[in-house]
């Protein structure tokens, strides 16, 4: 039987190695990030069951409770966990490949032009699949930031931030919500670990995607490239092999997908419902505001009200409540202003800049 393997190991050549060998045996591999906790590092092995632990030293830990993968699987990856204990993704070789393809059509991709730059962690699908593209299309890989040669990379917007992306030919930002202006090579990309990574470039569907909005508003997607199940066996497919992706949308005319944001997230406020991340995207264009978070909070009179955690810029005074309202006002309706302000100094985020909006305080 095939098992799972766990790489507890940095990016780089030597866990590009170890998933090679792996999958040269047929077993599957699962990225742990060698930098969580111990605690976390532990539970998640629990909850994996791999059969077998590669570690940085170099150690092969084989454990007695290791449950077998299925033939043609390829990875076990885990979910960013914004609520909740994660899930292990399972994604076959045949749904890596056809996300691979499916990547080097729309970008494309000359395998022996190309290079890509792996500068997530590959414990994450953004980093994962960046790896696994470019070994399954014969593409070249490097893990240099330095590199001259590459022209291909994927990063979350804080990483768009900081490089100069003019040297590249194409840019892949996801993970969060990208709201800056960016040059012609920047592709702003939408998926999950349950789609093997970006499903959407820019708003339309790769090659073999198909998108549809359920009866209460819920974006649904099938394609070859969706997972198997969950390592616990269950499979969020329907019987059609649609999958809800728990993000409320819509899909114009064109096919163009326009995501509102997370159905969990949604304050509904005096019998309106807003939209987090349209408020937060207002409020960054607000004088004095560094970063944003905005989440509803139980309110006696509206049922919810909208609180909006501002990080202030250090080189000026922090926003007030009623100009941050007044900037809402001016692009959303009145419902959606904040009724309340709350400074910190930082967000709760995840790895990949996700708002963890259970942690805000």
């Amino acid at each position: 039987m095939p098992s799972l393997v766990a790489l507890a190991l940095p990016p780089g050549p030597r866990f590009v190695a170890e998933l090679s060998e792996a999958w040269a045996d047929g077993d599957a591999v699962l990225p742990v990030d060698p930098r969580l906790p111990i605690p976390a590092a532990r539970r998640l092995l629990e909850a994996m069951r791999p059969a077998v632990v590669v570690d940085e030293a170099g150690d092969r830990q084989h454990l007695r409770d290791g449950r077998p993968t299925e033939d043609g699987d390829a990875v076990v990856v885990a979910t960013s966990g914004t609520t909740g204990e994660p899930k292990g993704v399972v994604l076959t070789t045949a749904a890596l490949q056809a996300s691979a393809d499916a990547t080097n059509r729309r970008l494309g991709v000359d395998p022996a032009t190309d290079r890509w730059l792996s500068l997530l962690p590959v414990a994450h699908i953004g980093g994962l699949s960046v790896v696994t593209r470019a070994l399954l299309t014969g593409t070249a890989l490097t893990f240099d930031p330095d590199d001259p040669e590459a022209t291909l990379t994927a990063v979350v917007p804080t990483q768009a931030n900081r490089l100069d992306l003019r040297r590249f030919r194409r840019i892949l930002v996801g993970g969060s919500a990208d709201w800056r202006e960016r040059d012609a090579n920047v592709v702003r990309t939408y998926g999950m670990t349950e789609t093997a990574s970006g499903i959407a470039y820019d708003g339309l569907p790769l090659d073999g995607v198909e998108v549809r909005v359920d009866g209460a508003g819920q974006l649904r997607v099938r394609g070859p490239m969706l997972l198997r199940s969950y390592r616990t066996g269950d499979d969020p497919k329907d019987a059609e092999g649609w999958l809800p992706t728990g993000d409320s949308g819509s899909v114009g005319g064109d096919g163009r997908i326009e995501v509102d944001g997370r159905i969990g997230d949604v304050i509904v406020t005096g019998g309106e419902k807003v939209w987090p991340a349209s408020v937060e995207d207002a409020l960054r264009r607000c004088p004095g505001v560094a970063d944003v978070a905005v989440a509803g909070r139980p309110d006696d009179e509206w049922g919810a009200r909208v609180v909006a955690w501002v990080v202030p810029t250090p080189d000026g005074p922090a926003p007030s409540l009623p100009q941050l309202r007044e900037r809402t006002k001016a692009h959303l309706p009145a419902y959606a202003a904040p009724r309340e302000l709350r400074l910190v100094t930082e967000l709760p985020r995840t790895a990949l800049g996700k708002i963890q909006r259970d942690l805000l305080p």
